[in-house]
């Protein structure tokens, strides 16, 4: 079964695709490229979705349509998938509480938290209840955490990151702009990741791939780790900017050291996924690829 998702920014056209995940699991290492897509185009992707009615309409448009999605989840869907009726009211404050949690490992807990402040009596079994439903209906799709072989006993988090299946999701339930999450570069950079997520899965489908993302007890990270059926694998970090990515490559090079070797291939690839123009390889050997670049 072929599970349908919203468009690639490659599928949009959006990407101009010069950078191929195929040709990278196969060992390329020539990726010299441009992306042309700016940081305002980013942020317009992101609130307009990667759904096929919206590209190429305006930006109200595109928005409203992304709006009117949710609303139906909220008051009709929800429901329909069980025929339990569940409140709108509620249902709109778990989704708000994903959104705002978008791309964390935030506990049931928490969301439980930031649901229930004006109404206590929703147990935390209740919010696990409404994010399942919302699973079924495939608008949430958290990230499983990747449990790889390592070199020495190292603690790894089970939790998974909390995302849903397109970001323009989380943008419609908080009513937020392309102009708002340019004001707020810490939000920006969360929906940027889950941005990359949603294209990520999108290729490694094509790849027999899934998409998991790794943190370890010293809070060593990788946003995503693409693992082929065939074993192979690739680590990526994804970071909106230019000024993480020194940092982010370092993450990544930490991390091929600590998996055993012996007992899993040696990976691929390893990236920094960018908002930024430039796609290169590093002398230590990391790829940088801006978004606009990749393709399956």
């Amino acid at each position: 079964m072929l599970l349908m998702r919203p468009m690639s920014l490659y599928e949009s056209g959006e990407s101009n695709g010069s950078v191929s995940l195929v040709d990278l699991f196969n060992g390329t290492e020539q990726i010299e490229s441009l992306s042309s897509l700016t940081i305002e185009d980013l942020a317009f992707a992101i609130v307009r979705g990667g759904w096929p009615a919206s590209i190429g309409t305006r930006e109200s448009i595109s928005i409203r349509k992304a709006t009117d999605y949710v609303e139906a989840i909220i008051n009709l869907d929800v429901s329909r998938v069980d025929g339990i009726k569940k409140s709108p009211a509620r249902v709109r404050a778990v989704m708000r509480s994903l959104a705002r949690n978008i791309s964390t490992m935030a506990k049931i807990s928490t969301i439980h938290r930031d649901t229930t402040a004006n109404d206590s009596s929703v147990s935390e079994k209740t919010i696990s209840s409404y994010i399942n439903v919302l699973k079924r209906i495939f608008v949430v799709e958290d990230l499983p955490a990747w449990n790889p072989a390592m070199r020495s006993k190292t603690a790894l988090r089970t939790s998974p990151k909390r995302h849903l299946v397109d970001p323009s999701i989380a943008t419609a339930v908080l009513r937020a702009t392309p102009q708002s999450i340019l004001e707020d570069f810490n939000t920006f950079g969360f929906l940027f990741e889950s941005l990359c997520i949603r294209d990520l899965r999108v290729y490694s489908q094509r790849l027999d791939g899934e998409v998991f993302h790794y943190r370890d007890k010293s809070t060593l990270e990788a946003d995503a780790v693409i693992h082929l059926h065939d074993g192979r694998w690739a680590a990526i970090e994804v970071k909106l900017g230019s000024k993480k990515i020194e940092a982010a490559a370092r993450n990544l090079l930490l991390l091929k050291e600590k998996i055993h070797l012996g007992k899993m291939k040696n990976p691929s690839f390893l990236a920094v996924i960018t908002g930024t123009e430039y796609a290169y390889q590093r002398k230590d050997g990391v790829f940088i690829i801006p978004i606009g670049c990749l393709r399956y």
